[in-house]
């Protein structure tokens, strides 16, 4: 008999930092899988993110196996690491927090290319570079 697909959860977990607690445990836990060991699959998976909130899908199946596919990380996340900034601006229209060069953002599309709804390179940067500007940031040539 094949595997049949009970349930499909999204949710994000700092990288190589997952445990039982919520969101893991509310969100996995009424499908009755083994939250340890899908704690210590994703910890594995992730160690090099080291804190970076990471979006995860599981799928899990009527056997109370599971799998699970790793998205990269949101592109605010990525912003304020290239930034050096701890959080967007309140009122980003009005007050700047940063900034961040069109290099840093080719390299953050890049590696969100394949989660991106985008055709190509191009539309991928202008979709970074809102996100940017409504953090606060400003985008520079240099």
């Amino acid at each position: 008999m094949a595997k049949q697909l009970v349930g499909e959860v999204k949710f994000q977990v700092p990288g190589g930092q997952a445990t039982p607690a919520p969101p893991v445990g509310t969100s996995l836990g009424r499908f009755g899988i083994n939250l340890g060991q899908f704690v210590q699959q994703f910890n594995e998976r992730t160690r090099d993110a080291n804190g970076m909130p990471i979006p995860v899908v599981v799928r899990v199946y009527n056997d109370r196996t599971f799998e699970f596919a790793l998205k990269s990380p949101p592109a605010a996340a990525l912003l304020k690491v290239a930034a050096g900034i701890a959080k967007g601006s309140g009122v980003p229209n009005k007050e700047k927090v940063g900034k961040v060069t069109r290099g840093q953002i080719d390299e953050i599309c890049k590696r969100k290319m394949a989660d991106l709804n985008a055709r190509d390179l191009e539309h991928a940067r202008r979709m970074v570079e809102g996100t940017a500007r409504s953090m606060g940031l400003e985008v520079v040539d240099a």
